[in-house]
């Protein structure tokens, strides 16, 4: 769950390097930077964003400047360099899209619980792979308490709230990064500001799947989508 030593002002911080996020199921690593070199590893695919200034990715793919509120995926290794600060979430092991986009917009484009909203900034491959998104809480938000199957994390963009856990409750404004372990209670609320959360998710129960994505389902054999077929085909193999 989140705890003092999970979420850091990473002001007094410089660098994260690298810890390793207690979830022996999937597998990740957490990282954060300010005003620093950080170098990743490439036995695993590092998501991330840029909330202050500015960062140079240098990656197989070339280098990229990246402003605040932009957000990438990168697999293999990676070497970010920059004046502000931001966090790298790395599913260990795991061979993902090269993406970079943004800057992430104010609010979120889906409904979430108790008026919050959230984007689905970089999107799972394959229906089970990691993602990335944007949370955004309006002021005077009171989030009914909740769990996550799975770890989660991320940093404040931008905004002040309160994380309430059976802990206590902890401070979140703008820089801080935070980790919170599988199945723990815990809910986020604001007061007199909006809060908005890049939040990381190590696995995802959506996302295409071989019998599901749009060029096949939108491809017309006779009439009939060729997802249906395909399905008739591989259940007549088995």
């Amino acid at each position: 769950m989140i705890l003092p030593s999970m979420a850091i002002d990473i002001a007094a911080v410089s660098p994260l390097r690298l810890s390793l996020v207690d979830d022996p199921v999937f597998p990740s690593a957490f990282s954060s930077w300010r005003s620093c070199e950080l170098a990743l590893p490439d036995n695993g695919t590092h998501f991330g964003c840029v909330v202050e200034g500015s960062a140079t990715l240098t990656c197989a793919a070339g280098f990229f400047e990246l402003s605040p509120g932009m957000y990438f995926s990168v697999p293999g290794e990676l070497r970010i360099q920059g004046t502000g600060c931001g966090f790298a979430a790395t599913r260990l092991d795991f061979n993902g899209f090269f993406q970079i986009g943004g800057p992430a917009e104010s609010e979120g484009r889906l409904r979430y619980i108790d008026g919050c909203s959230d984007s689905l900034l970089i999107s799972p491959v394959v229906l089970g792979d990691p993602c990335l998104n944007l949370l955004y809480l309006p002021p005077g938000t009171t989030q009914r308490q909740h769990t996550h199957p799975s770890c989660r994390l991320g940093m404040i963009a931008s905004g002040r709230g309160v994380c309430r856990t059976p802990d206590g409750d902890f401070d979140l404004r703008a820089g801080m990064v935070f980790q919170i372990a599988p199945d723990a209670m815990h809910s986020f609320h604001t007061h007199d500001e909006s809060l908005r959360v890049f939040a990381w998710h190590p696995d995802s129960d959506t996302g295409p799947s071989h019998h599901d994505h749009p060029m096949i389902n939108r491809t017309m054999v006779e009439g009939v989508s060729a997802a249906d077929t395909l399905s008739t085909i591989t259940r007549g193999r088995s």
